[in-house]
């Protein structure tokens, strides 16, 4: 047998292995060994597998340290000692001393808190001094959050923000109630865990996942404490030339008629395919709610919905059996921030459930929540999330903390106000030149679709095969290699480390690739790396026919 021409130290045990791993978990490994290689060579480890973006938005970060010395100049009013402790902000008089701030401040981002008060003054008639005096207090973050779900001044610009971005301001009829959260992922553990605590699911219940998606999404639904039975909603349409779209044909969505299915999880636009609903989709999915499953509820991930044009998510079209998330981190480079918020329409059918349920049931919750209210039955679903996500016991120190709530509004509002979409066109203009490059790199040109975010890009190493070799090629790669293989040798013998498709649900031998994290010359690299590796196992291929 004639052997490849490059040669991997990991063995096939190995990789079936650590296929079934999260592909979060084999990255580890894939980063030992291209560290090792980069050890050897002159060449620098390209990671891709993260999504984590390498830009951060500057003017609402500037706001934030200006506003931070801004409230220490307010704590020293009242008390300011040479050992280094002052007071705390008072509120009378302090939207006059703010302005006063403002005007004499040459700080960089003061232009941004100009206009946010402004802003919440005019537009959303906040007390001049309860807005200033709550924003100072929350920079500093002397107190606990109050109200604990999130702050009022952070509420107001918050929705107004996912009204613009989730709603592409067009909302429905009423208001979104908000949960400020520690980033997306805090978000799900929190809904998956008040799903189970109020009844609305059940251990063993039927859900739907929309697939490929982000990993957790697949293993959490696994856990012992769910053990739930998942029908995967496929992304399986093709183009008439046999290449993915990854769109959910008509058939794949009508499993959701099933009056069975209690939950439906998507991630919108999709990770990693990385592309929103179309109008089809949408207009299917509100078909079936209001037709066909009128009590499914819907948990709607939308973090990279910024991303693509007049994004709009199921929070806007079915918003009463819909649970929003929506997280600050890709958009605005703020991962280690952990930036995140749960939307639910203050008309919902949790709320509508919780009251139907039987009354051995409700008397288990009002226990369970009584001894925060007086009258825990009327007690919303999101206000249950909140007590929840500190065992309820804790929630008199419930909510995400000050700082990060500032942080939060600052990045909201600077998105409000830039009227001519400059700071989102060039995160889109980024992400897709890397698309074009990486492709460009592989020797392959895709066409434009206004549906693709780019913020990732997911390669079936196997369609390509058959299209290009036909099955006999096929089947010689299935018999002898493991579809992770690709993975060891870029990363072995190139130092590029991406991660599996399959590890997200999505086709076996694909591959995912991050466009966000490394510069735009590293992308047709990578391209030209899959490419030649590829090439590799149809020398092989040949030379043993």
């Amino acid at each position: 047998m004639a052997k490849s021409t490059h040669k991997i130290k990991t063995t096939r045990s190995q990789e079936k292995k650590l296929e079934q791993m999260s592909p979060f978990e084999i990255k580890n490994t894939l980063i030992d060994l291209a560290n090792k290689h980069t050890d050897k060579s002159t060449h620098a480890m390209l990671n891709a597998g993260r999504g984590n973006p390498n830009w951060i938005a500057t003017e609402p970060r500037q706001a934030f340290f200006t506003l931070g010395s801004f409230g220490v100049e307010e704590c020293r009013r009242g008390m300011d000692y040479k050992e280094g402790l002052a007071g705390i902000p008072v509120k009378d008089g302090i939207a006059k001393r703010f302005r006063l701030f403002l005007a004499d401040s040459k700080a960089p981002g003061t232009a941004l808190l100009r206009e946010l008060y402004e802003y919440a003054i005019k537009d959303h008639g906040f007390d001049p001094d309860i807005f200033v005096h709550e924003i100072t207090e929350g920079i500093i973050g002397d107190q606990y959050p109050v109200p604990d779900r999130i702050l009022s001044s952070c509420n107001a610009i918050v929705h107004d923000y996912l009204v613009q971005e989730m709603c592409e301001n067009k909302p429905p009829k009423g208001k979104y109630e908000l949960f400020a959260t520690e980033g997306g992922t805090a978000a799900m553990c929190y809904i998956f865990d008040s799903l189970m605590q109020n009844f609305l699911v059940k251990r063993g219940d039927k859900i739907a996942l929309f697939v490929p998606t982000f990993t957790p999404y697949i293993e959490i639904p696994e856990l012992d404490r769910y053990h739930f039975k998942v029908v995967h909603i496929h992304a399986s349409g093709k183009t008439g030339e046999g290449f993915h779209q990854w769109d959910y044909p008509d058939r794949e969505l009508d499993k959701l008629k099933d009056p069975d299915i209690k939950v439906a999880f998507l991630v919108n636009p999709s990770n990693p395919p990385s592309y929103a609903l179309s109008d089809r989709e949408r207009k299917r999915i509100i078909q079936i709610v209001e037709k066909d499953n009128p009590g499914l509820m819907f948990i709607t991930d939308d973090v990279y919905g910024t991303f693509v044009n007049g994004f709009r998510s199921l929070m806007a079209e079915i918003p009463h059996n819909t649970l929003g998330v929506y997280s600050f981190s890709k958009y605005f480079g703020c991962t280690g921030w952990r930036l995140g918020v749960i939307a639910l329409h203050e008309k919902n059918i949790y709320d509508q459930k919780i009251k139907a349920l039987p009354d051995n049931k409700k008397k288990a919750l009002n226990k369970r929540y009584g001894s925060i209210t007086l009258k825990p039955e009327k007690l919303k679903f999101i206000d249950r999330m909140v007590a929840d996500s500190r065992s309820v016991a804790l929630n008199h120190t419930a909510g995400l903390s000050l700082p990060q709530q500032m942080q939060m509004m600052l990045f909201a509002a600077f998105a409000l106000f830039d009227k001519k979409n400059a700071y989102k066109q060039l995160t889109q203009k980024i992400v897709q030149k890397r698309y074009d490059m990486l492709f460009d790199g592989i020797g392959v040109k895709i066409k434009p679709n206004p549906n693709r975010a780019g913020y990732y890009a997911e390669i079936d190493l196997m369609i390509w095969a058959r299209k290009e070799y036909g099955k006999e090629f096929t089947d010689y790669l299935r018999k002898n290699y493991e579809p992770v293989d690709i993975l060891f040798r870029l990363a072995e013998l190139c130092s590029i480390v991406l991660l599996n498709g399959g590890g997200f649900d999505g086709p076996e031998w694909s591959i995912r690739v991050s466009l966000a994290n490394l510069d735009e010359d590293a992308y047709p690299a990578i391209g030209k790396a899959i490419k030649q590796l590829s090439e590799e196992y149809v020398e092989e291929w040949k030379a043993n026919k």
